[in-house]
């Protein structure tokens, strides 16, 4: 059963629409490359929308009722968006669910060093990454340092066209004979992966006696790049090196998202594992307006999902969970039962994106089970790994019901499973609200090129991800 391709249903109205959004997309992948941002982001565009902060309701004790707005964030990293339906929220909530987190490097607590005269910051990779595809490409630095007296200073240094950027190193071909012997997985170990970050002492002035101060000109003598970085530091941001010790600094690929392709019909960029699901469930839900919904419309946006959606931010947390309870105890239906029947009866969308078909590398797919650009969005009604270990396995019921929802609202779609049956595999969230009982099942983007710095996705998919995942959440 070979889907046809989206592109050729357009109009040019639709194929205006579907402009208008990937350049939206774009600029909000370009701006937005850790999951604060995106958490902010998502919370600026839901209050121009009219959505209130649940903090606010609760501490004010207002009452909320259908078509009621609301937002709230956990720890400035994982967001959700409630529209509350006609129906009390004890009849099921429509969810679409994505994580805002990408695979990236952290800056370590003690990171700073000299050594032959640079400086580097010392780093740990986050998530999975092939170590070799972070070499000798131009990085930007991106994240939070908290000080004592708790001011929270946001770094942002290597996306302005007037910014430096910084890099991780590679070995020069004429001497890479050995490094070439080793596997890929070796090539570039982890703790290689360190950013050159400047190759400039510090020189002090001399005062107006013609003479420097002993002490400090004596502190300068030791590493002086260090200190020169620590000078720069000081100055623009106002962080001494004991800051790093509060600090979540993120190295992300520098520069702008980019139409790829002679026709301009895809999307280079970096983080779109899963920002491109997250931000069209964000379009999606805030496209809903002041209509109110049938059930209740939730989007969940969340963190650590390429590590495990563990900590207080990662959707194995209570987050969800808490927020939904609050909102039911505001809404007049607060208790254990109604919250359980609640989620047991809802449906959601596990929005994350899946392994596009890449003809250089067909041996690890089944064509006919893989997803192909321009052909829509991706259902997958299973993940994991050999054997679906790991996965959440969308009922015939539930994949027959979201079927009809993507048939009437005329969204092209397609199905797939991530590669050949012992190639490898993967998992998403879908497995963790499973267990409240709800359908889940895994719906998004395919990509080329997943977890490298630069991913590719097609305009078309875009465009039917964010047509599809509005119609589930009116249905």
């Amino acid at each position: 059963m070979e889907r046809e391709v989206a592109w050729k249903k357009y109009d040019e109205d639709a194929l205006a629409s579907l402009e208008a959004l990937a350049a939206d997309y774009i600029d909000f992948i370009s701006l937005n490359k850790t999951e604060r941002e995106c958490a902010t982001a998502a919370i600026a565009a839901a209050e121009a929308a009219g959505y209130e902060p649940l903090a606010d309701a609760m501490a004010a004790g207002a009452p909320v009722g259908s078509g009621s707005k609301l937002w709230a964030c956990a720890q400035g990293k994982a967001v959700i968006l409630v529209h509350v339906g006609s129906e009390p929220l004890s009849a099921g909530l429509n969810i679409l669910g994505a994580h805002i987190d990408s695979p990236r490097l952290d800056i370590k607590q003690n990171p700073l060093y000299e050594t032959n005269d640079f400086a580097l910051l010392d780093t740990h990779y986050y998530g999975g990454i092939k170590n070799y595809q972070w070499a000798a490409l131009p990085l930007a630095l991106h994240g939070v340092v908290a000080t004592t007296d708790g001011t929270v200073i946001e770094v942002n240094i290597g996306d302005d066209p007037a910014d430096p950027v910084f890099c991780v190193t590679d070995l020069l071909p004429h001497l890479g004979a050995q490094q070439m012997e080793k596997t890929g997985a070796k090539v570039v170990e982890g703790e290689d992966l360190d950013i050159l970050i400047g190759n400039r002492p510090l020189v002090l002035a001399e005062d107006a006696s013609g003479e420097a101060d002993k002490d400090a000109s004596k502190d300068a003598a030791k590493d002086p790049v260090k200190r020169m970085v620590l000078s720069v530091l000081a100055d623009k941001y106002g962080i001494a090196e004991e800051d790093f010790l509060s600090a979540e600094l993120e190295v992300v690929p520098a520069g702008r998202a980019r139409d790829l392709g002679l026709d301009r019909s895809m999307v280079i960029g970096y983080g779109q594992d899963d920002r491109v699901c997250a931000y069209t469930s964000l379009v999606a839900q805030l496209a809903l307006g002041d209509d109110v919904p049938t059930r209740a419309a939730v989007c969940v946006l969340v963190d650590k999902e390429e590590i495990g959606s563990v900590g207080a931010t990662g959707m194995g947390s209570l987050f969800f969970e808490n927020t939904i309870a609050e909102i039911m105890e505001l809404a007049g239906e607060g208790g254990t039962l109604p919250l359980r029947r609640a989620l047991a009866r809802s449906r959601m969308l596990s929005s994350d994106v899946s392994a596009g078909f890449d003809p250089a590398y067909a041996s690890v797919f089944e064509a006919k089970n893989s997803a192909f650009l321009g052909r829509g969005l991706v259902f997958n009604k299973y993940t994991g790994a050999r054997g679906k270990s790991g996965s959440n396995d969308a009922s015939a019921e539930y994949v027959a019901q979201v079927r009809r929802i993507m048939d009437d609202a005329g969204v092209s779609f397609q199905t797939a499973e991530l590669g050949r049956v012992d190639a490898g595999g993967g998992g998403t969230i879908a497995y963790i609200p499973a267990k409240y009982g709800m359908d889940v099942i895994d719906s998004g983007v395919p990509v080329l090129s997943m977890h490298s710095p630069w991913e590719v996705t097609s305009k078309a998919d875009i465009y039917e991800a964010r047509r599809g995942y509005e119609a589930f959440l009116r249905a």
